[in-house]
């Protein structure tokens, strides 16, 4: 976020996408985006990534190591895909709260599990990550699966989600990230410009998707974002490359004495 000299007074501005618009507008901007791709989500998930999504995601639930009987908040959770994983892991006597800030991916996701006949230990909560509604010490393991770079204030969310878990407790970020290779950084260039095209004949929309584009450019590359998790309390912060850096999966924990 950064400060924008307008006339006599500092007004407050972020980046939506290339654009930089005032702070107290992104979270409006942002939720007509997800209003408009809630229905498609999924599909216009397999068409960016080749399908390849299904298999990051397994090696995400891999690395968040939840067992039964946790406590696990899956933020910006979407349509559910975490949620439905973590809900088989933590069994009868654990619970997976679904979480997001948009009202129709929110549905998707509640309606979604609702028609598998699954997560009778899921619940659902609309919130903002920059404020967790939730008290201290409350979670095993925080799970937030390409939703921080759409997040006005990261920083905030990051000192939120720390508070929110237990000591002990550790959060999963999946994102997309930097290539580390410059050919593979060229080629994912090339094919996520086709992103808006796809999403126009499928849903109609181009300029949604143009804006999710543009929020994986900006978003903190690998490094940056570890450093961030440290800044925000979190300790052994490390991450993992997938797909040559395409993806990146951060792993932070609170201490135990916290």
């Amino acid at each position: 976020m950064a400060d924008n000299p307008s006339n006599s007074d500092t007004e407050q501005t972020t980046h939506f996408g290339y654009k930089t618009v005032p702070v107290e507008e992104k979270s409006s901007l942002v939720e007509g985006v997800f209003d408009s791709v809630a229905q498609n989500y999924d599909v216009m998930n397999d068409i960016m990534s080749l399908g390849t999504h299904r298999l990051v995601k397994r090696f995400a639930i891999e690395l968040s190591a939840i067992r039964p009987g946790q406590t696990v908040l899956d933020l910006a959770g979407g349509t559910g895909d975490f949620s439905l994983n973590f809900s088989k892991l933590v069994g009868d006597s654990g619970k997976v709260i679904l979480a997001d800030i948009n009202e129709s991916m929110l549905k998707v996701g509640r309606n979604r599990i609702i028609d598998k006949g699954a997560g009778s230990n899921i619940s659902y909560s609309q919130v903002n990550a920059e404020e967790l509604p939730f008290a201290d010490n409350t979670f095993d393991c925080i799970c937030i699966a390409y939703g921080l770079r759409n997040v006005t204030d990261k920083e905030a969310a990051l000192r939120s989600m720390y508070r929110s878990l237990k000591p002990g407790g550790r959060v999963l970020i999946l994102e997309f990230s930097k290539p580390v290779n410059p050919l593979v950084g060229k080629a994912y260039d090339t094919y996520s410009k086709l992103w808006p095209v796809a999403g126009k004949l499928v849903s109609g929309d181009s300029d949604s998707y143009r804006y999710l584009v543009e929020s994986i450019r900006m978003h903190p590359d690998q490094n940056t974002l570890k450093d961030m998790m440290t800044d925000a309390g979190f300790f052994d912060s490390r991450y993992h490359n997938v797909m040559g850096g395409v993806c990146a999966i951060h792993l932070g924990f609170k201490n135990r004495e916290s």
